[in-house]
């Protein structure tokens, strides 16, 4: 069995549905919430940890994400408190993936997989900064009337 199937295997015994995975070569992972479908990108220098990382994050999705209208909310910020939540259901849900996650985010870092090696942080938007800090980035920094908004980020439940 090569690393596709494996990986393929093992989104489906944790989503425990028999969800559709694809590897294509895409840019990232996502998941379609509607179609029960997760994708995977080929990558020829990912680890796989950085795998693991994935299909553990599109799991979460697989599992938590509702297949709802968000209404007029923008998707990429309710994406970046959705990632947010869903990691931490995750983590919870499956202990073992808690050292993916974090080996994966700190892999994905070194290789500048965010873009962001050359922008001063502090001064990206604030959803980017709480996207950014919750990707494995402790070290982001935030005002002080910034805090409860990432501690909001940190515990929404739904």
């Amino acid at each position: 069995m090569n690393t596709q199937e494996v990986k393929g295997t093992l989104a489906k015994l944790l989503a425990t549905e028999n969800l559709t995975v694809e590897h294509r070569k895409v840019s990232t992972a996502c998941f379609d919430v509607d179609k029960r479908l997760l994708i995977l990108p080929i990558w020829k220098t990912a680890s796989n940890t950085v795998y693991d990382l994935l299909v553990g994050h599109e799991v979460g999705h697989a599992l938590y994400t509702p297949n709802v209208d968000f209404g007029g909310a923008s998707k990429a910020f309710v994406n970046v408190l959705e990632d947010a939540r869903i990691e931490k259901m995750m983590k919870v849900a499956y202990p073992g993936l808690r050292k993916s996650f974090f080996e994966g985010y700190k892999e994905l870092w070194d290789a500048d997989f965010f873009g962001v090696k050359h922008e001063e942080i502090s001064e990206l938007a604030l959803i980017d900064r709480i996207n950014l800090y919750f990707k494995g980035n402790p070290q982001v920094p935030f005002l002080e009337d910034e805090r409860i908004w990432v501690e909001r980020a940190g515990n929404t439940k739904s």
